[in-house]
C-alpha cells in the first residue's frame, strides 16, 4: 500500500463508543434467536435484505457474487429499499407482531443509531467476531467507524465524507469561503442554498455535524449543550430556505436545474451524480474555513428476531464482503468514495468500469483535503437521535418536502 494512499484513507480523531443495548431473554447475543448460530445454515435460506442507505449500490455486486458461489447457504436474496425515517417503524412493526422477514439491514449511522436506541438489533459482537475476521484489517477509519456501533452492527463500508459545498461555477463564480459568507450568500439569494433533512441525508447529516467545527462551537460531540452557534446559525439560514429536501438526490438535481445554486455535498455524492449525469461535469466543490471532514460508514445490522439460520447465512455473507477482492467493488462509480472499510484494497483491484469512472470524475484535490484537515468521527448514537429531534423540531421539520 502506497504511503499516500495510507494517508488518504487515515482518520485522525479519536472515536467515540456507544454502550450496547442488553437484549430480550429470547435473542441472547451469544446464541441468537431460539438456540446457538450454527457455522452454516441447515438448509440454502432466502435472505430479505432492507437497505435504507443506499448501500446496494455498492455492496449488491457483492452479495450476488456470494448466492452465485454458496448456493448451499444462500438459495436467493431479496432486495427492498426504504428511506431511513422509515426503518424503525417498519421494524418494530415486525417484532411486535412476532414475524420479522427483513433478514439483513443495511443502513448508515442514522438509522444504527435509531436502532441502537430504540434496542432493535442483534448484538453480532462480541459472540460471533472470530466469523467476521475481515473486520481485523479494517483501516483505521472504518475501525473508529466500528466503535459508533457498539455491538449491534459491522461496518461493510466506509468514506471520510464531508461537508462540501458543491455549485455550478457558472451560477456561483466566487463561492463561500467560510460559513459568515455562505450565511450572507443565502441572505442575498432566497431558496438558493440547500441542504436535505439530516435524517433522511448523508451530506445533511454531515453539513449539521460540521458545523460545530467551522462556527468554534463549545463541545462539537454535544448537540445539546454544546451547539449554540450551531443552531443559531441554522435558525438565521433557515430564514432564507424555502424548503428542506427529504433526501440528497432532490437536492442534486435541484442544483442541475438551478433551482438551487449552492447544495451540501460529499465526495461520493459529488463524483457519482456527475458520473450519471444527474449533474453536469463541471460542477465544483469547495469547503469553508475551519473545515473538518465528518467520517460517514454503512453497516450492516441484523434486527431480532431474524431465526438462527437466517443469522448464520447473514454471517457467512458478512465474512465473504470483507475480504479486499469483494471490498473492490465499493469503488462503484464514486458513490461512496473511495469506498472499502479494510486496509489493501487499491482502486486497481476495482473493477474496469469502477476505475475509469474515478479517472475520469474523481477530484486529484481530495488526496490534499484529506491530508491536510482534520477527520472527525459523528455524534454517538443517542446525541445523533437528540440533534434529529431537535433539527426538526426547531429548525426545519415543517418545511421539509413531502
Amino acid at each position: 500500500m502506497s504511503p499516500s494512499r495510507r494517508q488518504f484513507l487515515t482518520l485522525t480523531a479519536a472515536a467515540v463508543t456507544v454502550a450496547a443495548c442488553s437484549p430480550p431473554e429470547n435473542n441472547n447475543p451469544a446464541t441468537g434467536a431460539g438456540g446457538p448460530v450454527p457455522d452454516k445454515p441447515a438448509k440454502a435460506v432466502t435472505l430479505n435484505v432492507l437497505d435504507v442507505a443506499g448501500n446496494l449500490q455498492l455492496t449488491q455486486p457483492m452479495i450476488d457474487d456470494f448466492v452465485a458461489k454458496n448456493g448451499g447457504i444462500v438459495e436467493k436474496v431479496t432486495y427492498t429499499k426504504a428511506t431511513a425515517p422509515e426503518l424503525v417503524g417498519k421494524i418494530k412493526a415486525q417484532q411486535a407482531a412476532n414475524r420479522v422477514d427483513i433478514d439483513l439491514v443495511l443502513t448508515g449511522v442514522d438509522g444504527l443509531a435509531a436502532g441502537i436506541d430504540q434496542q432493535l438489533w442483534v448484538e453480532l459482537l462480541p459472540a460471533y467476531a472470530s466469523r467476521l475476521s475481515g473486520m481485523n484489517n479494517y483501516l483505521a477509519g472504518a475501525a473508529a467507524m466500528q466503535k459508533l456501533a457498539g455491538n449491534a452492527g459491522v461496518t461493510v463500508t466506509y468514506y471520510p465524507s464531508g461537508p462540501l459545498i458543491e455549485y455550478l461555477p457558472a451560477k456561483v463564480p466566487d463561492p463561500p469561503r467560510n460559513a459568515e459568507d455562505l450565511l450572507a450568500y443565502a441572505k442575498a439569494n432566497p431558496g438558493a442554498v440547500q441542504y436535505a433533512r439530516p435524517s433522511n441525508s448523508g451530506p445533511g447529516r454531515t453539513f449539521l455535524m460540521g458545523l460545530p467545527y467551522l462556527l468554534g462551537d463549545s463541545d462539537p460531540k454535544d448537540p445539546v449543550n454544546g451547539w449554540a452557534k450551531t443552531w443559531d446559525y441554522l435558525r438565521q439560514l433557515g430564514e432564507s430556505i424555502t424548503l428542506y429536501p427529504s433526501s440528497t438526490s432532490e437536492t442534486m438535481k435541484n442544483l442541475a436545474n438551478g433551482s438551487a445554486k449552492i447544495i451540501a455535498s460529499t465526495t461520493g455524492w459529488d463524483i457519482n451524480p456527475r458520473v450519471l449525469g444527474t449533474v453536469p461535469k463541471e460542477a465544483e466543490i469547495g469547503t469553508l474555513n475551519g473545515f473538518h471532514w465528518v467520517a460517514d460508514a454503512h453497516y450492516a445490522v441484523v434486527p431480532k428476531g431474524v431465526p438462527t439460520d437466517k443469522q448464520s447465512a447473514v454471517l457467512n455473507l458478512l465474512a465473504w464482503m470483507l475480504t479486499p477482492e469483494q471490498q473492490a467493488k465499493a469503488y462503484d462509480k464514486g458513490y461512496f468514495f473511495p469506498g472499502p472499510a479494510v486496509d489493501g484494497v487499491s482502486i486497481e483491484m476495482a473493477p474496469a468500469e469502477s476505475q475509469q469512472a474515478i479517472r475520469d470524475y474523481g477530484r486529484p484535490a481530495y488526496l490534499q483535503l484529506i491530508a491536510n484537515n482534520p477527520i472527525e468521527v459523528p455524534l454517538e448514537a443517542s446525541a445523533l437521535v437528540k440533534a434529529f429531534d431537535r433539527w426538526d423540531r426547531e429548525i426545519g421539520g415543517s418545511k421539509v418536502k413531502k
